[in-house]
């Protein structure tokens, strides 16, 4: 097994190394082959088809894992034919200084990043794609987290990590997908992969438009999108017209800390999920999984997870605003103790500027209390709600071609239950400063 998750590996990096003449992807639509797709002619000109259809979308693998955005959506990537095979590369990384207030908040600089090396080849009727996501997050977010006021998931050096936010794996994905055309109208799709996003939940927030220019994860991210780095996940689904079915299993467990490697493990979790997407500019899901054993620290604990969202998306004369509204929720099996988490979000890029907003009203447990420090038979439970607000905004620098640079910085303050005032205080505040860089 594990020399196929290396030639997998291999094969996707292969794809990033021959891409040396550079092109623009927007919503391409591959129905026929890569090579026939409208606008490409294997000198990887510019391409753009506002036409595609779900099924279309849903061949590109544009997105984490088989995760769907609207239609209209923009992807932007490096891209080159060679041979029969289709190559694409994109990344994006943040060098970021956050300054959180006292006493529970904290300084320091880091960086958020990801980049995606993908090959695509035509085989009869269907298509396959390998894929990677890889992260150098291990290096560059030091001590096993960054900051950020009430975030909880994960460990770190045996505890909970408490008010901040674990670093990716460095393999994000090592994934085979292969879709097969049954008809004009219907697509069966199976995906596999030793590392990567089964079918619950939306797309993540690493990989999805209404947070792109944020570096930072929400406060909800292990009530709605944490699967996003799972182990030995197998998913199969059909598409016909405008909705998509899938059914997947996984290893439960979270990523263990220590980021270098391949974690594995036996498939023992399961999810299920329905996409719709109404028109070019919408996309809605609902998915539900259970997850075995999934926090290390309770290894006892089972859990339910349910989501739903809804995407959409404008585009603009000179730019594009996507949002997404989302609702995530974990049942502790064995205890019945159940968190919500609520998610507005939404970034506009207009010209060389972009704004963006994050709402969020997250359950948070007794750990916050506790400061995470591990202690023999704690019951981690739900038992208080905060709001999380932030607004940001970033301008385009410089002139480098194929290569997005940026400057911006965000502003996040708090709502705090008052049986949290005592530890956090009444209006705990933070800040952040970046440079983003993205290839495309």
């Amino acid at each position: 097994m594990k020399t196929i998750y290396l030639f997998l590996l291999a094969s996707c990096l292969w794809s990033a190394a021959v891409a040396q003449q550079r092109g623009t992807m927007m919503n391409a639509a591959p129905s026929e082959s890569m090579q026939d797709m409208p606008g490409m002619d294997g000198n990887d000109r510019q391409t753009k088809s506002a036409g595609a259809t779900f099924i279309d979308l849903s061949q590109q693998h544009l997105t984490s894992g088989t995760g769907a955005e609207p239609n209209s959506t923009p992807f932007e990537m490096v891209m080159k034919s060679e041979g029969n095979w289709m190559l694409m590369f994109h990344g994006l990384a943040f060098i970021a200084d956050t300054q959180q207030s006292k006493p529970r908040g904290a300084d320091k600089l880091f960086s958020t990043n990801w980049f995606m090396p993908m090959a695509q080849k035509k085989f009869g009727n269907g298509t396959l794609t390998l894929r990677a996501m890889l992260s150098l997050e291990p290096a560059t977010v030091s001590e096993r987290r960054y900051p950020e006021l009430f975030q909880q998931g994960e460990t770190a050096f045996g505890n909970p990590i408490v008010d901040g936010q674990h670093p990716h794996d460095f393999f994000m994905e090592i994934a085979a997908m292969y879709d097969y055309r049954i008809g004009a109208r219907t697509l069966l799709s199976f995906y596999a992969a030793p590392v990567g996003d089964p079918a619950i939940g939306p797309v993540a927030y690493p990989h999805r438009a209404s947070a792109s220019e944020d570096p930072a994860a929400p406060l909800g991210h292990h009530l709605e999108d944490s699967t996003h780095i799972a182990d030995e996940v197998f998913t199969a689904g059909i598409v016909h017209d405008n909705v998509r079915l899938e059914a997947s299993g996984f290893h439960g467990r979270e990523p263990d800390e220590y980021r270098w490697d391949v974690d594995s493990g036996n498939i023992d979790s399961w999810s299920t999920r329905i996409t719709v997407n109404p028109g070019q500019n919408w996309s809605v899901q609902y998915s539900i999984g259970q997850f075995h054993s999934p926090e290390a620290q309770n290894p006892n604990q089972d859990q339910r997870r349910m989501t739903a969202s809804v995407m959409y998306n404008q585009p603009l004369r000179r730019g594009n605003l996507s949002s997404m509204l989302l609702w995530g929720r974990n049942q502790d099996l064995m205890n019945g103790n159940v968190g919500n988490a609520y998610l507005l979000e939404s970034t506009i890029n207009s010209g060389r500027n972009s704004l963006w907003t994050r709402i969020e009203n997250v359950d948070r447990t007794n750990q916050l209390l506790d400061a995470g420090k591990f202690t023999s038979g704690f019951v981690d439970r739900y038992f208080a709600r905060v709001q999380a607000y932030t607004a940001g905004y970033d301008r385009e620098i410089g002139h480098i071609p194929h290569l997005s640079t940026a400057v911006g910085g965000q502003f996040s303050w708090y709502g705090v239950p008052e049986i949290l005032t005592p530890t956090y205080g009444a209006h705990p505040v933070g800040g952040l400063m970046f440079l983003r860089l993205s290839v495309h």
